[in-house]
């Protein structure tokens, strides 16, 4: 017997602690991220029982239109799975009892963006069947490059010759504590080259390093104590994730990246499993930058699906 019921802020220990020990959920997952921009989505997060015991939960928001979002204010979400014992029968069952009870809420559709499934420890996609099963439309495609670490790095021709000139000069890499050099960066590279705006703000982005100092790392590349290169990385312990990518112009014509980035793979990350570029896509992914995606892939790194998936429920 499945029984869906609502998260409310008393059962945070045991939603963090589900988080912590589940087979295919990240630290964004956690209260403390998720409620860092509360005052702009209504959460409306779900817990499915299987009798007595917690069988999955689902970080959600619901918008003013009736849709519930997995997660509106996250990059990916879904069902959040236990180690074992809850296979595909329990989570389609899981979908069928949520929009029962969902339909009792007056939602009119589910908005579904699964994991993409190099950052579960566990092979966990049985949603995406349930999604299959219930006739789902899939939405939305955004295409992410991961190199696998666990496989010696192929650089290409170009993204060698950059790192071979990049080691006849003056550079240092550091780890920053503060958000505010790179985030300034982040604005400034992001307003000239695309006329748009980072997600966080530099606040934002200093509280979130400060409830997860290991798993949100600044890393700047410096010339003369000038910063000309800068990633944010989320660390998950399975993939480690260009969060925000930044570079002045003298960086960009330097390629200042290549170092910066073989820094990061080489030795900061390379005892993750994969270390994941990030989308190229606009517009919900029909429009897919080839510049962008051709100097991820320079590295090595070759294609994941972020998808998207819309279920009518009333």
């Amino acid at each position: 017997m499945i029984t869906i019921k609502r998260y409310s802020p008393e059962l945070k220990s045991q939603w963090d602690s589900f988080v912590r020990e589940s087979r295919n959920a990240t630290f964004l997952f956690l209260r403390d991220y998720m409620d860092y921009h509360s005052d702009r989505f209504l959460d409306s997060s779900w817990i499915a029982y299987k009798g007595e015991k917690i069988a999955a939960m689902l970080p959600a928001n619901v918008s003013k239109d009736g849709v519930l979002h997995s997660h509106q204010g996250l990059t990916y979400g879904g069902w959040i799975l236990p180690q074992r014992h809850i296979d595909g029968a329990d989570v389609l069952e899981i979908f069928n009892a949520a929009i029962a009870r969902w339909k009792e809420e007056s939602y009119v559709a589910l908005d579904y963006k699964p994991l993409p499934y190099i950052y579960a420890s566990r092979p966990s996609q049985e949603d995406e069947y349930a999604l299959f099963r219930l006739g789902a439309t899939r939405v939305e495609c955004n295409l992410s490059t991961a190199i696998p670490l666990f496989r010696e790095c192929a650089y290409n021709k170009l993204r060698r010759r950059a790192l071979s000139k990049a080691a006849s000069l003056q550079f240092t890499i550091k780890e920053f504590e503060y958000a505010a050099p790179l985030m300034k960066m982040v604005c400034e590279c992001l307003h000239d080259r695309h006329n748009t705006s980072p997600v966080h703000t530099a606040e934002e982005m200093q509280l979130l390093k400060e409830r997860f100092p290991r798993e949100i790392r600044f890393w700047i590349l410096e010339m003369e104590g000038v910063p000309h290169a800068a990633v944010c990385v989320y660390d998950t312990g399975i993939v480690a994730h260009a969060q925000y990518i930044a570079t002045t112009p003298y960086g960009r014509e330097q390629n200042l990246l290549t170092p910066l980035f073989h820094h990061l793979i080489s030795k900061e990350y390379s005892d993750r499993s994969y270390f994941d570029f990030g989308t190229s896509n606009e517009a919900h992914g029909t429009i897919l930058n080839e510049g962008l995606l051709r100097q991820k892939a320079s590295y090595g790194a070759t294609g994941i699906a972020y998808n998207r998936y819309n279920i009518a429920i009333l």
